[in-house]
C-alpha cells in the first residue's frame, strides 16, 4: 500500500517518478506551469505532458482542481499549439476542462512584423469531476442595488426578460485575470528571479484562494522558486512541491524557509 507524502515539503526529482509512487485522490488543488517549448528552457530537462497530466489526475482528489498555465512559441511563423495539445492530453486522461481562463500580462515582447505583441497565456481550469470548492474572487459592481434590464436569448431563440433580477453588491471577477509579470514585479523577493521563468505570486495566490480551502493539500509538480508553495504556506494551505534542478529545489527551500520563519514571529 502507498503511503501519503510528507506535506510542506520539496521534492527533489522527475515528478512523474515521483508521483508514481503516491497513492490515488490525495490531492486538492495543483496550480503549476510547465516548462513548454524552447520559451522555458530548463537546463536541458524535458517532460511528458500526457503522462504527467494522467498521474495528476489519478492523484487528484474528487472534485479536486488542476490550474495548468501554458502558452505556445512561434516556430516558422505559427505557433506550436502546445496549449492546445495539453488540454487535450488533460481532458483524454479524465480531467474536466471546467474553465479557460486568460493570465494577461501588461509587459510584453517587441512582437516580429507581421503579428500583434503577444500578451498572455491560457490558464486551463481542469477538474476532477464537478469542483468541490470555490470561494470566488469578487470586486465592487459598478451597478450594485440597480434593476437588471434586458432580456436572455433562448435556446429555441426566443426571448425572456430579466424579471425581478437585482444587480448585486460585489461581483465576481470575469475570467481574464491581469498581472505584473518580470522583474521586482511579479515578487518582491530577489531570490525568486534566480529562477529564468517565475509566475506573479498573485496568480497563484488567487487561484490558491478560488480553488481550496485552508488546511487543503496544494500542489506543483514544477515547483521552480515554489512560488506556489510559498503562497499556499501564506494562505494556510498544506504544500507539496516537486523539482528537479537541485539549484531551483535550494532556492525555494530558501524562500519557504523564510516564510514559515516570519509567519512564526508574528
Amino acid at each position: 500500500m502507498m503511503n501519503l507524502p510528507e506535506t510542506n515539503k520539496i521534492y527533489q526529482g522527475d515528478c512523474l517518478e515521483i508521483m508514481r509512487q503516491w497513492p490515488d485522490n490525495f490531492i486538492d488543488l495543483t496550480v503549476t506551469s510547465p516548462p513548454y517549448d524552447s520559451l522555458r528552457t530548463y537546463t536541458g530537462f524535458s517532460f511528458d505532458a500526457p503522462g504527467v497530466l494522467k498521474e495528476l489526475f489519478r492523484i487528484t482528489k474528487d472534485g479536486g482542481v488542476c490550474v495548468w498555465v501554458v502558452g505556445d512559441q512561434v516556430i516558422d511563423g505559427s505557433e506550436s499549439l502546445t496549449s492546445f495539445k495539453q488540454a487535450i492530453a488533460g481532458v483524454e486522461c479524465g480531467f474536466r476542462l471546467h474553465d479557460t481562463m486568460i493570465y494577461g500580462k501588461d509587459g510584453t515582447p517587441f512582437p516580429d512584423a507581421t503579428r500583434y505583441r503577444p500578451c498572455f497565456e491560457y490558464m486551463f481550469i481542469f477538474s476532477k469531476n464537478a469542483p468541490k470548492t470555490f470561494n470566488p474572487i469578487k470586486k465592487p459592481s459598478i451597478h450594485a442595488g440597480k434593476k437588471v434590464t434586458g432580456h436572455d436569448r433562448q435556446p429555441d431563440g426566443s426571448l425572456t426578460d430579466r424579471m425581478d433580477k437585482i444587480y448585486p453588491d460585489m461581483a465576481p471577477l470575469p475570467n481574464i485575470w491581469f498581472y505584473s509579470p518580470g522583474f521586482m514585479k511579479s515578487s518582491k523577493d530577489i531570490l525568486a528571479f534566480e529562477h529564468p521563468a517565475t509566475f506573479p505570486e498573485k496568480l497563484a495566490a488567487d487561484h490558491i484562494i478560488s480553488w481550496s480551502n485552508p488546511h487543503d493539500i496544494v500542489f506543483d509538480p514544477f515547483s521552480g522558486s515554489g512560488t506556489t508553495c510559498l503562497l499556499a504556506e501564506r494562505h494556510d494551505r498544506k504544500w507539496i512541491g516537486i523539482e528537479i534542478e537541485p539549484k531551483y529545489c535550494s532556492i525555494s527551500q530558501k524562500r519557504l524557509d523564510a516564510e514559515m520563519a516570519q509567519r512564526k514571529l508574528f
